[in-house]
């Protein structure tokens, strides 16, 4: 290929925004004649590359807008630890499908068995599929409206939580809340509901949600709208904290 070919066009793939084929086009051209690619094959090499490049970008992008704590996959998940967790119904989700008709799912248990990860891998999972994910912890976002509200920014605000595909809410139960902490997530839950899928994990069961939001009636109102389109997964084996900390004291004293 002459150099004038060659700059014409790297030229034209810049004008299209199709860097990866400006800067590769050498290697591409070298790979098609190793291969004798005809020309339909050396276009679709071309534009299979030029698209894996946009959608890893994509993806990167998509990780970082989420604010997910980590990007532990299910797969990193340790289901030999957790032998009565359905692995069927992990792998069920992984495959997004309550996504794609806007169900949520919940991952219920008691602290350090993995929830938060599974929740995390199935929103890794979504990201890299192409849906928008936000991820919060259920206490950070009470504190986000409240602030929000204080200054009038109540509506503006509300839309982070709500324009998401995927909506992750960690930590349901740790603390309590008043009242009115309560009906700002009401308000969530109630304008997700079958707009927007949303990913939970909660050391209670649904039935000490009431003494979580401080009212029986609001809670069970929240659960409602959660509850009608939901995959919930109880995981109640031990803990993986507690496991890696007893591991690092017997190891301690076998050297003492």
């Amino acid at each position: 290929m002459s150099d004038l070919i060659t700059a014409r066009i790297r030229a034209h793939a810049t004008k299209l925004n199709l860097p990866h084929l400006a800067a590769s086009l050498e290697q591409l051209t070298a790979r098609a004649d190793r291969d004798k690619m005809g020309y339909l094959d050396f276009l679709d090499l071309v534009l299979e590359e030029e698209t894996g490049v946009r959608d890893g970008r994509r993806f990167r992008t998509a990780l970082r807008l989420s604010k997910l704590p980590h990007h532990k996959t299910p797969d990193d998940f340790d289901f030999a630890f957790q032998p009565d967790l359905d692995v069927r119904k992990v792998k069920d989700l992984a495959a997004l499908s309550f996504i794609e008709i806007k169900a949520n799912a919940a991952f219920l248990g008691p602290p350090g068995v993995g929830k938060t990860h599974l929740a995390v891998g199935l929103a890794v999972a979504a990201c890299r599929a192409g849906f928008s994910v936000y991820f919060t912890s259920l206490d950070d976002m009470v504190r986000q409206l409240k602030e929000a509200e204080a200054q009038g920014r109540l509506a503006t605000k509300m839309r982070t939580y709500l324009k998401p595909s995927v909506l992750v809410v960690d930590e349901v139960g740790y603390q309590p809340l008043e009242r009115a902490e309560a009906n700002l997530v009401f308000q969530v839950i109630s304008k997700r509901y079958e707009t927007g899928s949303i990913l939970l994990t909660s050391n209670k069961t649904f039935s000490e949600w009431g003494q979580v939001f401080g009212d029986d009636v609001l809670a069970t109102a929240i659960l409602d709208r959660l509850l009608h389109h939901c995959e919930v997964i109880s995981i109640n084996g031990p803990s993986y904290r507690l496991k890696n900390r007893l591991t690092a004291i017997d190891g301690a004293t076998s050297v003492a």
